[in-house]
């Protein structure tokens, strides 16, 4: 996994790995965000020579999401250098672009609900999560045991994506616990949204929605569209400026198995937003005084083009910067959502003056009941459920929920704690 949010836990993708890099046999991939995929160009530069096992989607989409942050590590290096506000004498990229094409080579895409044969006689079974495109839970069954990794667990009754698939047994269990300790709002997502973005229009402003490439910028497109065809909003222009999106949305109509929209649907859902590919449209986008919405990577305000629009846009009271999801603490969308009167970007600071909200029925993430009514799928308790992803309090929380209601034994492990699974 790859690191994100506070400082301190950045820092931790600079350490040496646990364990020497060539001696693993087999790698396994749940989806594709940066989170989950983003260290396997240093595990690869490091000595992993074995293959990386995913969904068909998954390998489509790091090839978008992994070169994407191998060249954008190599500019913020670069731009850090060039106006000298690193620490580091040079500002050195965690891996570069070429470091993440030759990981490419090493995925392996495999079905759904098919058994996997890996090294040492184990296998595998992918089964859908509903999170994103290619999203599954892994159930990795060696010797005379077997354990399930949840992944990251989507919603239920969503209206694109499938619901997470139930797991009937497992003797360990490992369950990311992002909103263990929330639940989702129950307001319509469209309503919401037509609410916003009317009300910032209104005013004369901007919505600038900070959102993943991959999953958020193609829900929120499918919302836009139907809340044009309604009649709503038909007069606000829709931009999508992330190139990594527009590959992204590409992907999103080509693999249709994946979610519950027909090959038109998702074609029109996608030609609602006016596509900004160059960085002179962009540029031009954010000196643009009309009312409009913005979607732009990342979803999280940590780098990409919305960074520039957020100079623009957050300092003037009539706008406002809709996120759509998680915000992990320690990111620019974490400390906006906490009331930041500031927020430094490239070097500098800059206020924040606009409306800022989120909306957290966007997110791709289950709930805590939702999480919880993923488990009561299982038929036995695990011998023991670990609870990982998630803050201190989301895990806490979560930890005792499972406890109290489903009855199991459950732990939430330290960061490099070594459990013997007997």
């Amino acid at each position: 996994m790859l690191f994100q949010g506070f400082k301190p836990l950045r820092l931790k993708n600079w350490d040496r790995f646990p364990v020497d890099p060539a001696s693993l046999a087999s790698v396994v991939l749940t989806h594709a965000h940066l989170d989950h995929s983003g260290y396997l160009p240093l595990l690869i530069k490091n000595g992993y020579r074995g293959q990386v096992y995913c969904s068909h989607s998954t390998v489509d989409f790091c090839e978008i999401l992994l070169t994407d942050s191998g060249y954008l590590q190599e500019k913020d290096a670069e731009f850090a250098n060039r106006h000298g506000y690193s620490k580091h004498k040079p500002a050195l990229p965690l891996y570069t672009e070429q470091d993440a094409r030759n990981a490419l080579a090493h995925l392996k895409a495999i079905a759904f609900d098919q058994k996997q044969s890996l090294v040492e006689g184990a296998t595998m079974l992918l089964r859908r999560t509903g999170h994103i495109l290619g999203a599954g839970s892994v159930e990795l069954e060696w010797t005379d045991k077997t354990i399930v990794f949840s992944g990251d667990l989507g919603r239920y009754g969503d209206p694109i994506m499938h619901d997470p698939v139930p797991v009937r047994r497992a003797d360990y269990l490992v369950v990311e616990s992002t909103y263990g300790n929330r639940r989702h709002d129950k307001i319509d997502a469209e309503t919401a949204l037509a609410e916003v973005v009317s009300r910032t229009v209104h005013r004369g402003g901007t919505v600038v929605i900070p959102a993943f490439a991959v999953g958020r910028a193609q829900s929120l497109m499918f919302y836009f569209q139907r809340l044009k065809a309604s009649g709503q909003l038909k007069n606000v222009p829709i931009f999508l400026d992330s190139p990594m999106a527009l590959d992204a949305s590409e992907i999103f109509c080509r693999n249709i198995e994946d979610h519950k929209l027909t090959e038109k649907e998702c074609q029109t859902s996608c030609a609602v937003a006016k596509y900004v590919r160059s960085v002179e449209e962009s540029k031009a986008l954010t000196n643009n005084p009309h009312p409009k919405v913005i979607i732009s990577a990342s979803g999280m305000a940590t780098g990409g083009r919305v960074l520039h629009h957020l100079k623009r846009y957050a300092p003037d009271a009539k706008n406002t910067i809709l996120f759509a999801g998680f915000q992990a603490g320690g990111t620019r969308g974490a400390a906006m959502m906490a009331g930041a009167k500031q927020i430094k970007i490239h070097g500098a600071y800059f206020p924040v003056a606009a409306e800022v909200r989120n909306l957290d029925m966007l997110s791709a993430h289950a709930d805590a009941d939702e999480i919880l009514r993923w488990l009561r799928g299982f038929e036995t308790p695990p011998r023991m459920t670990f609870i990982t992803h998630g803050e201190p309090a989301a895990a806490s929380a979560l930890r005792l929920r499972i406890q109290d209601e489903l009855r199991w034994p459950v732990m939430v492990p330290e960061h490099g704690q070594v459990s013997e699974l007997s």
